[in-house]
């Protein structure tokens, strides 16, 4: 997400995120995240929330699933916490944090149904690769937070980071190629985001991938 971007979104207005805003400082261990949410419904993750829109509509049409944001843009994360604040989305939680540290050291084993990752930073430059989400070390975390049925679903615009989205994910143990399941309600998107629909007006491809935890 580029920067200029962001600082736009921070000129705006003084953001309340209110409740929807988390501590981070208490996701530095382990996390009850029925005690986070305050209930015991399914929660779904979305790493890189950008704006907010996929999150907040996906909060809105599943009142009966907990949604929980990670965005380490804090203008963007405080964007979207104060929308869903807004919007009395009392299902809707979000984290300025880096998704990579709370999935290796905040989240409990089998909390999750879902983990949405959509237009990831590519890192496109070879010297930077090593700074992309998904990794192995990365995946065997994710793998181990989903509960056995749930799903990891990935969108990207870049071929090569699919590329090597898809050999990482090649073979890992407990984890199956599913169909990627429809996550939009507009006829021409896959899943909803702001960056999807940018890039829809500019023509681009898009590469989707989805994996179920089975044991």
């Amino acid at each position: 997400m580029g920067s200029q971007s962001s600082r736009n979104v921070g000129r705006r207005k003084r953001y309340e995120p209110g409740e929807v805003l988390l501590d981070v400082s208490a996701f530095r261990g382990p996390v009850d995240l029925r005690e986070v949410f305050g209930n015991s419904r399914p929660v779904e993750v979305e790493i890189g929330t950008g704006k907010g829109t996929f999150l907040i509509a996906r909060a809105a049409a599943r009142p009966d699933v907990n949604l929980l944001g990670i965005e380490y843009a804090k203008p963007y994360c405080y964007y979207t916490a104060d929308r869903a604040r807004r919007r009395g989305l009392a299902n809707v939680r979000m984290l300025h944090a880096d998704a990579a540290t709370v999935f290796a050291r905040a989240l409990a084993d089998a909390g999750l149904r879902r983990v949405h990752i959509y237009f990831p930073d590519p890192w496109p430059k070879r010297r930077h690769h090593r700074r992309r989400l998904i990794q192995p070390a990365f995946v065997e975390h994710l793998r181990r937070v989903l509960v056995p049925g749930g799903q990891l679903l990935v969108v990207t615009d870049h071929m090569d980071y699919f590329g090597h989205i898809s050999r990482v994910l090649t073979d890992v143990p407990g984890l199956a190629r599913i169909p990627f399941p429809r996550m939009a309600d507009a006829d021409a998107e896959v899943v909803g985001t702001n960056f999807e629909r940018k890039y829809i007006g500019q023509g681009r491809r898009f590469y989707s991938l989805a994996r179920l935890r089975y044991v």
